[in-house]
């Protein structure tokens, strides 16, 4: 597994993540969607990079131009709910892709220990696929190594990218350890070092579903 971390050198990218973790601007959930989708947006034309491309003759009105075009068939999945706006940003540049949805959820117990159940998948044929499955915050990892494996029943894809913007350290290992082996890159933004006795990454930027989309009962 290739780990990547896409603000070495630091970009523009740096603002769009200081915003979503300022607590001064995260009151403006409109801003903070779209800042979700303009680091999408930066993932996609870094993945983008990864595909393989075809010299292709394109007509112009004064001739034929050769461009280079994509040649393989790729998946947006996003991990519901906040990975909805990093999905769209992936979306707005690798607009002929396909799509697929994984509702993955913490169920707590009356300790307060908790368990991700996988309760919800729509996706299409992966088989032979570069499959982009997107999730803003990688905690301890659980989420997108269930959600990776649960995607699996639709096929076996060419190529798996994971997505988040914030990660901890302890997730980042945890995801090595459990798909080292598998066809995967790891994509991120920026890595933090801890988590909480909750597993909220710190200093991380809180919820990203309730920040987005609302608080949930």
């Amino acid at each position: 597994m290739e780990i990547k971390l896409i603000n070495e050198p630091f970009s523009i990218l740096s603002t769009f993540v200081a915003e979503l973790r300022d607590v001064n601007i995260q009151h403006d959930p409109l801003r903070f969607r779209r800042n979700l989708e303009r680091i999408g947006e930066i993932f996609a034309l870094e993945i983008s990079k990864t595909l393989t491309y075809k010299e292709t003759d394109i007509p112009t009105p004064l001739g034929t131009a050769k461009e280079w075009l994509p040649q393989e068939q790729v998946v947006v999945t996003s991990i519901l709910r906040a990975g909805v706006p990093l999905h769209n940003g992936l979306l707005n540049y690798l607009d002929r892709a396909e799509n697929g949805f994984v509702s993955a959820f913490r169920k707590y117990t009356d300790d307060g220990e908790f368990r991700i159940h996988i309760e919800y998948i729509s996706a299409p044929d992966l088989n032979d696929k570069i499959v982009i499955m997107a999730d803003p915050m990688l905690a301890t990892g659980s989420s997108l190594e269930l959600a990776y494996k649960a995607i699996q029943a639709n096929g076996t894809p060419k190529h798996v990218h994971l997505v988040s913007i914030v990660a901890s350290q302890e997730g980042v290992e945890y995801i090595q350890k459990k798909l080292g082996d598998e066809p995967v890159t790891l994509w991120l933004a920026t890595v933090d070092d801890e988590l909480n006795a909750k597993s909220y990454i710190v200093p991380g930027l809180g919820d990203a579903g309730d920040l987005a989309y609302g608080p949930k009962l």
